[in-house]
């Protein structure tokens, strides 16, 4: 399991280059991006070094911390997966081979994609800085046009991309980079009930295609959630001085909700249920909303129950709860 956290070598590469930047002028980049994004400008408000290291220094903890917990969800269900190559598609400033680099010793190989040439200059400047990453390289070109030129690889991750897609170029772009992934695919999208729609409609498609799920859901049955409720986790992560500055926040700490999913090529050795909301601690027992093979269940565990009642005590929103637990 891999910390949310950014690795040191990616926090150094950071900071040293706020050296000489403005904060303030931070934090204005910052806003207008975030406002962009939200009306569906994307990527392409990003034009200027400056624009960019802003925004790395707003989203890439909150990123690193969703693609680590999905890629924790991954290693623990396919423990024995090990991927030596790796295609991070809309891949930004790299955020996604960092986690992967982490999650994963394995990993040789990088390929980064994404259209944005001032985000692929910060990626590529970043990846100097590590042990990892330094001899990765970068396609230009919008995941839609050159993904076709990508070689095959082990392991595919878009995360925050799918998004900034009309619905019939996402299909588009499930279906390629399925077509390029030999053992498995993970997609993230922010935890709102639209990023769920988005990523319950790419499983679909997928599953139709033989894809198998790993994660969250231990099951391809149609999702057993129903409006209102959608399937989103949450990820804590501390906020640096920077960040908060930059941010304009005042609590140390971060809340990024995602929702994603892993497709593999094989079924899964073991399923695993998910814990779909924080479990409730009460005197006489523990209460846990889980996603099963069944569909939804509201699992009760009493106190009096002790092994069972420990091992409960330690869940938590996002887990997975084997069998024997």
């Amino acid at each position: 399991m891999i910390s949310p956290n950014l690795p040191a070598e990616l926090k150094a590469a950071l900071d040293a280059r706020l050296q000489g930047f403005s904060r303030t002028d931070a934090a204005q980049r910052s806003q207008k991006i975030s406002n962009a994004y939200r009306t569906g400008g994307g990527s392409g408000t990003i034009k200027s070094e400056a624009d960019a290291l802003a925004y790395a220094l707003a989203r890439m903890p909150a990123t690193y911390a969703a693609v680590a917990a999905s890629l924790n969800a991954l290693t623990e269900i396919a423990p024995e997966l090990d991927p030596e190559t790796l295609l991070d598609v809309g891949a930004g400033p790299g955020t996604a081979s960092w986690a992967a680099a982490e999650a994963f010793p394995s990993l040789h190989d990088f390929t980064l994609l994404d259209a944005n040439d001032t985000l692929s200059r910060l990626a590529l400047g970043l990846a100097r800085d590590s042990s990892r990453l330094a001899d990765c390289r970068y396609l230009p070109g919008d995941a839609g046009t050159n993904l076709a030129e990508a070689s095959p690889v082990d392991l595919v991750i878009a995360s925050y991309v799918i998004g900034e897609l009309g619905e019939r170029e996402r299909r588009t772009l499930a279906e390629m980079m399925w077509a390029k992934t030999r053992r498995a695919l993970v997609v993230i999208e922010p935890g709102t009930p639209a990023g769920y729609a988005r990523i319950l409609a790419l499983r679909q498609h997928l599953i139709a295609a033989g894809a198998f799920v790993a994660a969250p859901c231990p099951h391809e049955k149609p999702c057993p959630l129903t409006a209102p409720d959608w399937c989103h986790f949450t990820q804590r992560l501390p906020r640096s001085q920077a960040h908060r500055q930059i941010k304009g926040a005042e609590v140390p700490f971060e809340d990024e909700r995602f929702i994603y999913v892993v497709l593999t090529r094989t079924p899964p050795a073991a399923r695993a249920s998910r814990v779909l909301a924080a479990p409730e601690v009460g005197k006489a027992e523990i209460t846990a909303k889980l996603c099963t093979g069944q569909g939804v269940e509201l699992a009760k565990v009493a106190r009096r129950d002790k092994a069972a009642y420990a091992s409960a005590r330690r869940w938590r929103w996002g887990d997975a709860v084997m069998a024997d637990n």
